[in-house]
């Protein structure tokens, strides 16, 4: 008890100081937190994603389709389950700023994505309706969509208007689904362009394909990319995970840019965090000197420097932790459309405590060693 009023008191003795080293730390450990937020946000879908699907895709690009003939080539190798079509639309919701995803997907598209959770009735609504379309939960709340709503899209890949019926709104089967895009019939789509532009049709984006086992995708994968070899249209064969994580490889460089800045952050505060008890330390060297003089070891006189430094960080990364979750819905209203999973995980958290604790080592362990090894006669000679 006499320590922890030793220490509570030498924190308080320049509260201006102390309250602004609270501030920043604060600030930085809130930030670093934000910034791993953003990058387990940048992977959210990957994570989501599952290794029990297999993804087919032209080898050369995305932009290729592959023929449609290809699916029954696809179903009849041993082990796939199921295959169905997808085809990215890309087209644009009143402005270019309303982006969302937007899939031509085959009705067994549904049966290989079980995580997102639709009623019987809205999905044979939507199956009777040619021109019907499926929500995710998280794009009607976006959008304020409701079943029976017209939802028009200006083409770019497919050019025209077009007018969908919201005939479902689909949910995620837990919190960390993303269920921000929007699905409508691949026939519809494949039929308009059969009279349109009838080059353009009988082409398929991908074909996500199910599978017995998740631990035969390997070999799956390989049997599906050995059909179509030295064909016009080779293909590329991997996991949704994989086939997800390849798009996150395009931005390694920002993600690790938010990485190191996030770090970056830690370290200038650290640096501001051994001033402060630099300074604190010297302006006392004369008490630790007299300290030595009534008996006391080195070892209680460092513990009086870390302690005060422990309680410092403590306090101001306690007050970050505790703002996480208001500064985490805060930046996700900010980003808007950007970030359709914006958690905060337990491990970015202990992360956040981890930091705290090592600034509060860091900035302590010199300061610490000095004042233990003062000597008496000039630490009472030192004027603070």
């Amino acid at each position: 008890m006499f320590m922890l009023k030793l220490i509570v008191r030498n924190a308080l003795r320049h509260r201006l100081r102390t309250g602004l080293t609270v501030i920043g730390l604060l600030v930085a450990v809130l930030a670093f937190g934000l910034l791993q937020t953003v990058v387990d946000a940048w992977y959210a879908g990957a994570q989501a994603a599952s290794n029990a699907r297999l993804i087919t895709r032209n080898a050369i690009s995305l932009v290729f389709p592959l023929p449609l003939n290809y699916e029954a080539r696809i179903r009849g190798i041993q082990g796939v389950t199921s295959v169905a079509r997808s085809s990215w639309f890309g087209g644009v919701y009143q402005s270019p700023k309303n982006f969302f995803a937007q899939f031509a997907v085959t009705p067994n598209y549904l049966d290989l994505y079980p995580e997102f959770v639709l009623s019987d009735a809205e999905r044979q609504a939507w199956l009777r309706d040619r021109k019907g379309c499926l929500v995710g939960r998280q794009l009607a709340d976006l959008y304020g969509f409701k079943v029976g709503d017209v939802l028009p899209l200006r083409g770019t890949i497919f050019p025209g208007t077009w007018e969908f019926v919201v005939r479902g709104i689909f949910e995620g089967s837990d919190a960390g689904k993303i269920t921000r895009q929007m699905m409508f019939h691949w026939d519809y789509l494949n039929e308009t362009l059969r009279k349109s532009a009838r080059q353009r049709a009988d082409q398929v984006g991908i074909y996500i394909v199910g599978i017995e086992h998740a631990d035969s995708a390997p070999s799956i994968a390989r049997a599906i990319d050995a059909t179509f070899r030295n064909s016009l249209a080779e293909t590329l064969t991997e996991t949704e995970q994989a086939f997800q994580l390849g798009f996150i490889a395009m931005s390694n460089e920002i993600i690790a840019a938010i990485r190191i800045v996030s770090y970056v952050v830690i370290v200038i505060i650290m640096a501001v965090m051994a001033n402060t008890m630099a300074m604190s330390a010297r302006e006392r060297t004369a008490e630790y000197a007299t300290l030595k003089t009534l008996g006391f070891r080195p070892g209680f006189i460092a513990l009086l420097i870390v302690g005060e430094s422990a309680a410092i960080c403590a306090l101001g990364g306690g007050l970050a932790i505790a703002a996480m979750p208001h500064a985490a819905s805060a930046f996700k209203h900010f980003a808007g459309t950007y970030f359709p999973i914006f958690e905060v995980s337990n491990l970015t958290l202990a992360l956040q405590a981890a930091c705290a604790l090592a600034i509060a080592l860091a900035a302590a362990i010199v300061p610490a060693v000095r004042a233990g090894r003062v000597r008496i006669v000039e630490g009472l000679r030192a004027i603070g």
